[in-house]
C-alpha cells in the first residue's frame, strides 16, 4: 500500500488546536503553546503506525470503533487523511491522531504514518 497516497502533505489546521487542547489536559498552558508552536514549525516525518502504537503504549482501538471505522472508509474512498501530531517522551503522546493511527494500523501495521514529533521542555 503506497503511504503517500493515504495522506496529506501537511496536518489541517484544526489539528493544532485539537492537540493543544489535549495536552492543556497533560501540562501547564506555557508549555502546550511552545509544543504546539513546535509541532507547527517541525517538518513532517514518518514513522510505522505499530511503532507509534508501541511507544505511545495506548492500546489498539478495535476497527469498528466509530471513528476508527471513519478513517478506514475515508481512506478506501479516496481521501486522505491529516498527519499526527506526537510529543516525544516516555511514553510518546499522540496529541492529536490517535484514531488515524489505529486506522493505519488496521490497514496495515507496517503502514508508513507522517507526523510531526516535538520534545516537551527539557
Amino acid at each position: 500500500m503506497e503511504w503517500t497516497r493515504l495522506w496529506l502533505d501537511d496536518p489541517e489546521e484544526h489539528d493544532f488546536p485539537a492537540a493543544a487542547d489535549y495536552l492543556d489536559l497533560l501540562l501547564p498552558a506555557e508549555e502546550v503553546t511552545r509544543i504546539v508552536d513546535a509541532l507547527r514549525a517541525s517538518e513532517t516525518q514518518t514513522k510505522k503506525a505499530k511503532d507509534i502504537m508501541r511507544a505511545s503504549g495506548l492500546p489498539l482501538l478495535p476497527a469498528d470503533n466509530v471513528h476508527v471505522q471513519h478513517n478506514i472508509q475515508k481512506v478506501k474512498r479516496g481521501s486522505k487523511l491529516s498527519p499526527v501530531l506526537l510529543v516525544r517522551g516516555t511514553p510518546l503522546v499522540i496529541a492529536d491522531g490517535y484514531h488515524r493511527v489505529c486506522a493505519a494500523y488496521h490497514l496495515t501495521e507496517d503502514l508508513i504514518v507522517p507526523c510531526r514529533i516535538a520534545a516537551p521542555a527539557s
